[in-house]
């Protein structure tokens, strides 16, 4: 009776473990493009501020993935993991307090920088963990990036009726959601494994050229993606298609859930980076769907592609880094990732945003972001075979 609860054992601590990515990624960045339509509305912004919002979140991110690996050799993974669930969970909450931009753009910041240490440091002790399974590494890492679903099924089902009554409960709602998660890692936590082998006395710095084509296909993912989930949801608006915003966000969240049972084969067996060549495609069939029809079956069939591979490409990297780099070096690599990953994400929110302001709208600035999740499938293409 014993061994079933031995063999799940890994896959609920990492499940709790993926409540990281809900709040990082589910609350304090997706979460904002159902927000976005009621806060425009009500405030009265551009699509330009709008998209400065995101850019200003992603922009933490990118600050918050520069710092982090020192962080994490100073105080462990653990450590900085739960500093930036606390500083997450607050930064969502204060920005119930303040209507004006300024304030806004300074907590998205903060949520920016939070995001970074959850999923950098549980990015690490997911692969740290993941070592002693590896016939079931990549079901468990998808596992751990797949909780950023968690946290958007969580919105489809709380947020709409509170924004009934303005955007502000449901800021609270998500600080209070964090505060939840976080308390619910806490206990899973301490099964971590908190730092990895240190480098070998002498051992020179690795380098990251091995992964460079993954590096820059990450870089147009970044981009490519971040328009879609901050303007999805006002598209669908203007098209005349509110009506579906909410099981729409719900079957998204359903099918990130879902991710790593759908990739795992492929992930581990395919060879370079084809497997993520394959995900950036679809992304962009996703990214493409609603331009061509805003038919139910259509914008459905979108939500599912697109949840389906997004953070597929994430859960890749970490499985790349750890093919191609010791592991001394992976906090590293994941680092590297993060950060070019975080850079194509300050682009891409202001450049739909400035698109969809001009005369082509937001058909235009989620076309171009389709584009860009192509041209990044062929640049994973380029990434040498390996054996």
């Amino acid at each position: 009776m014993t061994r079933p609860v031995a063999a799940s054992a890994p896959l609920l601590d990492m499940l709790a473990l993926s409540l990281g990515g809900a709040v990082a990624l589910g609350f304090a960045r997706f979460a904002y493009a159902l927000l976005l339509p009621v806060m425009r509305a009500d405030l009265g912004w551009s699509f330009t501020l709008a998209g400065a919002m995101n850019a200003s979140n992603a922009l933490g991110y990118l600050l918050g993935a520069l710092g982090t690996t020192t962080l994490s050799g100073r105080w462990g993974l653990r450590r900085v993991f739960l500093a930036g669930m606390i500083l997450t969970a607050g930064s969502l909450l204060a920005c119930a307090l303040t209507g004006d931009s300024v304030p806004l753009l300074i907590l998205r910041l903060l949520a920016g920088v939070g995001g970074a240490l959850i999923i950098i440091s549980g990015g690490g002790l997911a692969a740290l963990a993941a070592r002693a399974y590896p016939e079931r590494s990549a079901l468990l890492l998808g596992v751990f990036y797949g909780g950023s679903g968690i946290g958007i099924m969580l919105c489809a089902l709380l947020l709409p009726p509170l924004l009934v009554g303005g955007w502000r409960g449901a800021w609270v709602a998500l600080g209070l959601a964090s505060v939840a998660c976080l308390l619910l890692t806490l206990r899973p936590l301490t099964r971590f494994p908190d730092r990895g082998l240190p480098a070998p006395d002498g051992h020179a710095a690795v380098s990251l050229r091995p992964l460079a084509w993954t590096l820059a296909a990450y870089a147009c993912f970044g981009i490519g993606y971040i328009a879609y989930m901050t303007f999805i949801v006002a598209f669908l608006r203007a098209s005349g298609a509110g009506a579906l915003i909410t099981p729409f966000w719900a079957v998204l969240g359903a099918a990130v859930v879902l991710n790593p049972f759908v990739w795992r084969t492929l992930a581990m067996r395919a060879r370079g980076a084809h497997a993520m060549a394959v995900q950036m495609l679809t992304l962009a069939t996703g990214a493409a769907l609603p331009l061509l029809s805003t038919h139910p079956a259509a914008l459905f069939t979108s939500g599912t592609l697109f949840g389906l591979s997004f953070l597929a490409v994430v859960t890749f990297t970490t499985i790349i880094t750890r093919r191609l780099l010791p592991e001394h070096a992976w906090a590293r690599g994941i680092a590297a990732f993060t950060v070019v990953f975080a850079a194509g994400q300050v682009t891409g929110p202001l450049l739909t945003g400035v698109l969809a302001d001009s005369a082509g709208g937001l058909r235009l600035g989620l076309g171009v972001s389709a584009l860009v999740l192509l041209l990044g499938a062929g640049l994973a293409l380029r990434q040498p075979t390996m054996g």
